[in-house]
């Protein structure tokens, strides 16, 4: 196909290009019923042949028809789909992008996903295909990954399309002519309340900090992440994740560890983390060569090799590199690795190892990273621990009453609804109120984090206006001067900087003393790595101070729980009252909360959610965020709370699916039938974990067959050969002195004897009925018909898998809690 001016008709060149695709992306700012309606066909018949089809959409001004999301629904599980929350920036891309065998094409224009864009109507798309445009093919795909996998955009399920709807009536309702009119300048104007201005700031641009000699060796944190990885690797683990406190140097910490290795994959989600990677590298092995795979550069021939995770995660590009081409795989900010762009990348290469390092793996948008991993942490140092060893520096927070009540503000399942949040921020004594709480707490340098681009817009035009100097950083600043801003900000030429999540991971900012909050907390680690931008320790630096407006917002005492952390402190917090609550801090460290603030946390408190309603929110987020049901062991992997909890408030995994509805009518029927079998996994007792290794062997043997009679003969191999292959399982659980006879070499005899005596006879005789042995045979006695097959093996996989990994991380922790940290000198800094 040549380039190609399309007028009319556009679905007839979709409909063609739908035919020979393996792999479809759809990018429409909104998407109407009738457009769906005229689509559907093909995109079922392409369904059925196998092609990936990914589709983003978007919210802005309420556009989409709820309608129209509720017939995409159907085919949530079959296809990617994604809702971007616009809250309310321009959103107006309309984009077809298709791959096949005769090559890439994509179709970019007016028309987005209605019936009338699609046919009669007068509209102008730009058709072209890669022989002709490579590089503009190449570029869009990765755009549209930069998108499709943002932190603004979420899958579409059923609570997502509800809170849609709810959102999509209110918002009409206060804005009934902007349906017909959609006139985008006016209706912004109506939203916020307030005039563009456009503020450019000339400053000069101190020049960067060069690497100093002294951090080409390991620093003592580093030092000891470092051994800890060493000794898992000569464990026989080829995954590991460490985590580490923002500002302790993980990425000088991967280049240590990589130098054993001959060839290096490092992937992150953003070019600048990608250069600074490569700096720390090149200062630790500056005999390797190193080059970066992203959008304007992809070099393949070098020893260590910085790669885009949009650009890589492309099948293309994928295809350009061997499964076995790299020996080690550093994944940055590991917590994003449960993206499916990360997912395709992870799945298709095979290194010796992989390492995942972050700073906050638990919940949020990286709740499945301990399950990537297999759930092996080498190294763990939060900040609080950092702090008392002198590591980071010390906070002073200050916990100041917000004057918004967010009682008032619709929730949408995850957030609160961007344009109600806004009108609230944007009022002039709430402004005032901040800048009162800043000017009385604050220090030389502040970095202030705000919810979106208009809020922090409007924020740093009000500081400027009472005589300070203030810039933005955000989405829409041109990236030409990103890098100026923060340098200026760390001279001290810019006195605040105000941002919208571009600084909440991989910027050094050493010399940043203050930190203000002036968004709702939903998200702890969110809150954590925001705090990790002041605690770097800089020679001019004593303590970082946080000023943090505190409402009533939904988990606005998540934040207490970091701040008190894991701590051995005795001290009670300094604050404005006596009912603060906290009871131990840090010595260094300080918490003030104005009085109205411990009133407010008091209050919520009295108002905490039950456990079971708890597991239910935890359930859904998470369902929202992968697009689909989780298993047990992703469940109790990504969510906060403690997994013992699900067992106390249900008898097992099962018994919550039901309870939730997530069972379909034959499945519950299933589920009444074996019940106890479910409770009976769940809950037998573990000394060691050959029970549900003999489970998990039976298990392979597949659906229709795990249940039947085995000898401890038939099993002894795989056995002996599962605890083996990695030397962590004999390592952790052969402690026996019947263990010590086994590690040596393969004997038939003795392993079947310990499975004899041991997890055969044991459960036999612990499970009433469900198991037996008769001193030849082991089975387990379930007996399902044909319709309970699939259900019966997939739930008992499920409990299976989550108990085999609980029981070896519970192992490590117990290992890692002996190794006492309080006793090593603390640094002093000087």
């Amino acid at each position: 196909m040549k380039l190609q001016l399309v007028t009319n008709q556009l679905v007839r060149s979709l409909q063609q290009a739908l035919q020979q695709a393996h792999s479809v992306a759809f990018l429409t700012s909104f998407v109407m019923k009738s457009g769906v309606q005229l689509i559907r066909p093909d995109l079922e018949a392409a369904l059925k042949r196998g092609v990936k089809i990914q589709w983003l959409l978007g919210d802005y001004l309420y556009v989409t028809q709820p309608e129209a999301l509720e017939q995409l629904l159907p085919y949530h599980q079959e296809m990617e789909i994604h809702l971007y929350y616009s809250n309310g920036v321009s959103f107006h891309p309309k984009s077809y992008l298709f791959r096949g065998m005769g090559g890439d094409q994509v179709i970019v224009g007016s028309s987005n996903l209605s019936y009338s864009a699609l046919t009669t109507g007068t509209e102008w798309n730009l058709a072209l295909d890669t022989e002709r445009e490579m590089q503009i093919v190449e570029d869009a795909w990765e755009q549209f990954y930069h998108l499709f996998y943002h932190e603004q955009a979420v899958a579409l399920t059923p609570s997502v399309v509800e809170a849609y709807q709810e959102a999509y009536d209110t918002y009409y309702r206060q804005y009934p002519k902007l349906q017909e009119a959609w006139v985008e300048s006016e209706a912004i104007q109506l939203m916020y309340g307030f005039d563009q201005v456009n503020d450019d700031t000339n400053m000069e641009i101190d020049s960067s900090e060069d690497i100093s000699p002294d951090q080409i060796q390991p620093r003592p944190a580093q030092q000891e992440a470092l051994e800890a990885l060493e000794e898992t690797y000569a464990d026989g683990y080829s995954k590991a994740m460490v985590v580490m406190a923002t500002g302790l140097g993980k990425t000088y910490l991967a280049a240590f560890f990589a130098r054993k290795f001959k060839r290096v994959l490092f992937i992150a989600h953003r070019e600048e983390i990608l250069h600074q990677a490569y700096r720390s590298f090149h200062a630790v092995m500056p005999e390797r060569s190193g080059g970066f795979y992203y959008q304007k550069e992809k070099n393949h021939d070098v020893d260590c090799l910085f790669a885009s995770v949009y650009t890589l995660g492309m099948e293309y590009h994928l295809e350009q590199f061997a499964p076995d081409e790299f020996d080690c795989i550093i994944v940055d900010e590991f917590h994003h690795a449960a993206a499916n762009t990360y997912q395709r990348i992870l799945a298709y290469f095979k290194p010796q190892f992989l390492l995942g390092i972050t700073a906050t793996p638990d919940r949020a948008d990286q709740r499945d990273v301990y399950n990537i991993c297999d759930g092996n942490v080498a190294y763990r140092l939060d900040f609080i621990q950092a702090i008392q060893r002198g590591w980071l520096v010390p906070y002073h927070y200050y916990g100041v009453y917000d004057p918004i009540d967010y009682s008032q503000l619709r929730w949408l399942g995850q957030k609160y609804d961007a344009n109600q949040l806004l009108q609230a921020q944007l009022r002039k004594e709430v402004g005032q109120a901040i800048y009162e709480a800043w000017l009385h707490h604050r220090q030389s340098r502040t970095l202030v984090f705000c919810s979106s681009i208009p809020q922090a817009d409007y924020l740093a035009r009000f500081f400027r206006q009472q005589g300070w100097k203030a810039a933005c950083l955000h989405s829409g600043t041109n990236p030409d001067e990103r890098q100026g801003l923060i340098q200026q900000l760390n001279a001290g030429v810019l006195e605040l900087l105000f941002t919208v999540d571009m600084l909440n991971e991989g910027a050094d900012l050493p010399r940043v003393d203050t930190l203000l909050f002036v968004r709702p907390t939903e998200s702890l680690p969110l809150f954590i790595q925001q705090m990790g931008r002041g605690l770097r320790l800089h020679p001019d630096k004593e303590y970082c101070t946080i000023i943090d407006l505190v409402g009533n917002y939904r988990y606005a005492d998540l934040k207490l729980q970091a701040l008190q952390g894991a701590t051995g402190g005795t001290e009670k917090a300094k604050t404005g009252s006596e009912k603060s609550g906290v009871e131990s801090l840090p010595p260094t460290c300080q918490l003030h909360l104005e009085t109205q603030v411990v009133e407010l946390l008091e209050e919520l408190a009295k108002k905490r959610i039950p456990r079971k309603e708890q597991l239910r929110h935890a359930y859904e987020e998470l369902r929202a965020e992968l697009g689909r049901q989780p298993s047990y062991k992703e469940f109790a992997l990504m969510n906060a709370m403690d997994s013992h909890v699900l067992k106390q408030e249900f008898s097992s995994w099962v018994a919550f699916l039901a309870w939730m509805g997530e069972l379909s009518i034959e499945e519950l029927t299933s589920y009444d039938r074996f019940s106890q079998w479910f409770r009976e996994v769940e809950h037998t007792s573990m000394t060691k974990s050959y029970k549900m290794v003999l489970l998990y062997l039976m298990l392979q043997r597949g659906e229709k067959e795990w249940f039947l009679p085995v000898t401890p003969q038939e099993i002894a191999f795989d056995f002996y050969q599962f605890m083996t292959e990695k030397p962590y399982r004999m390592k952790l659980d052969w402690s026996d002195k019947k263990g010590l006879r086994f590690q040596a070499s393969f004997e038939e005899t003795a392993i079947s004897q310990l499975l004899a005596e041991m997890p055969m006879t044991k459960w036999a005789g612990s499970s009433k009925g469900w198991a037996t042995y008769d001193g030849v045979r082991f089975q387990f006695h379930v007996d399902p018909i044909e319709a309970e097959l699939r259900f019966l093996y997939r739930m008992t996989q499920e409990i299976c898998e989550y108990r085999l990994h609980a029981y070896f991380a519970r192992k490590m922790e117990k290992i890692e809690k002996n190794r006492d940290v309080s006793k090593e000198p603390a640094l002093i800094l000087k």
